[in-house]
C-alpha cells in the first residue's frame, strides 16, 4: 500500500521495497548485472517518488519492478553474481582479517561460548563465516531465500534486552547502499550501536572486537559527489568507531570498524554536502542528523 501523505519518511528498509512476484526458474550469469543494475535504479526512483508524495509514479515504478521479477529476481541475480558483480563471498575477507584471533575463537567455541554475529541482508547459510563454525550466527533478510535466514527488516528488529542478546560482529555487506535515501543510511549505521555489545574482551580479541563489517560498491566511496574515505571515516568516528582493517578492489570496498566508545549522545551532524564535483560522479551519500 502506498502512503498518500506527502514527504513520506522511509522508516524501514521494507518501505523502500516493492511487492514481490515469483521469478523465472533460472537466470543466466550473463543477465545478472543488468537485473541488479535495473532493480537498484528503479528502486531508488521509487523511493524518490514516495518522498516527494508522487504516488502515481511510485505505483508505476513498483509495477515495473514486479514485471521484472521483483526482489526475488534481484536476489537470485545477486546469488549468481557473487562470483562477479558482488565480488564473491565477502565474508572470506572478514575471515582473513579475523585470522589472528581464530585460535581464541576456536577455544570459545569448544567451551560452548561462541561469539555472536548478525549478518544483515544474508543470502546464503554457506558463506565463509558460517562454514567456520566459530560463531553463533543470526542471519536476516527482507525476503529470506533459504532456511536458516530469518525474514526480517533490520530497522524493525526488536532491540536487545540485555548484553546476552547483543552481537560481537555485525555484517552489513552490500546492504547500506541498498537503503534508498541518505538519511536512512545514517539511521542504519546509528542503529548498529544498539546491537553491538559493550563487553570487554581478553587478549587479542580486544584488538578487533566488537566490530562492524561494512562492504560497499567501490564507486560509493571513490566516485561520489558527497562521500569519500575521509567523510566516511568522520561519520563512523562520530558514532564511536575506529577503522581497524580496509581493502579496496576494483568493484568493492571492505572495512572493519571497531566500536571503541558507544556514543549514546551524539553532537556531530553530517549533511549532504558536495565534496567532489564532476558530471561523472554518483550521488551516494550518508546523512546523520
Amino acid at each position: 500500500m502506498v502512503n498518500k501523505k506527502k514527504h513520506t519518511k522511509l522508516k524501514s528498509l521494507s518501505q523502500g521495497r516493492p511487492p514481490t512476484v515469483k521469478p523465472a526458474r533460472s537466470i543466466s550469469s550473463k543477465a545478472t548485472r543488468n537485473v541488479i543494475r535495473t532493480y537498484h535504479t528503479l528502486d531508488k526512483e521509487r523511493a524518490k517518488a514516495l518522498a516527494a508524495g508522487d504516488d502515481a509514479k511510485a505505483v508505476a515504478l513498483a509495477k515495473q519492478m514486479e514485471l521484472q521479477g521483483g526482489i526475488e529476481s534481484y536476489q537470485r541475480a545477486s546469488l549468481i553474481g557473487q562470483t562477479n558483480e558482488r565480488g564473491g563471498d565477502s565474508s572470506k575477507v572478514l575471515m582473513e582479517w579475523l585470522e589472528p584471533i581464530v585460535p581464541a575463537l576456536k577455544q570459545l567455541s569448544t567451551e560452548g561460548k561462541s561469539l555472536r554475529m548478525l549478518e544483515v541482508g544474508a543470502l546464503s547459510v554457506a558463506n565463509a563465516c558460517s562454514k567456520s563454525r566459530l560463531f553463533d550466527m543470526a542471519r536476516i533478510d527482507l525476503n529470506s531465500q533459504a532456511e536458516g535466514i530469518t525474514q526480517q527488516d533490520f530497522m524493525e528488529r526488536p532491540l536487545p534486552h540485555d548484553e546476552r542478546e547483543k552481537f560481537d560482529i555485525i555484517s552489513l555487506s552490500l546492504v547500506l547502499n541498498y537503503v534508498p535515501d541518505p538519511a536512512g543510511r545514517g539511521q542504519m549505521l546509528l542503529r548498529t550501536l544498539e546491537f553491538l555489545t559493550a563487553r570487554q574482551y581478553p587478549g587479542q580479541l580486544g584488538d578487533l572486537l566488537p566490530s562492524l563489517f561494512l562492504v560497499l560498491p567501490a564507486p560509493c566511496v571513490t566516485n561520489s559527489r558527497y562521500l569519500d574515505e575521509d567523510r566516511l571515516e568522520a561519520i563512523l568516528k562520530g558514532l564511536g568507531f575506529v577503522n581497524s582493517r580496509k581493502k579496496l578492489s576494483n568493484k568493492l570496498v571492505y572495512y572493519m570498524w571497531q566500536l571503541q566508545r558507544p556514543t549514546a549522545k551524539r553532537t556531530l551532524a553530517f549533511k549532504k554536502e558536495e565534496i567532489r564535483s564532476g558530471k561523472s560522479r554518483n550521488n551516494f551519500a550518508i546523512v546523520l542528523r
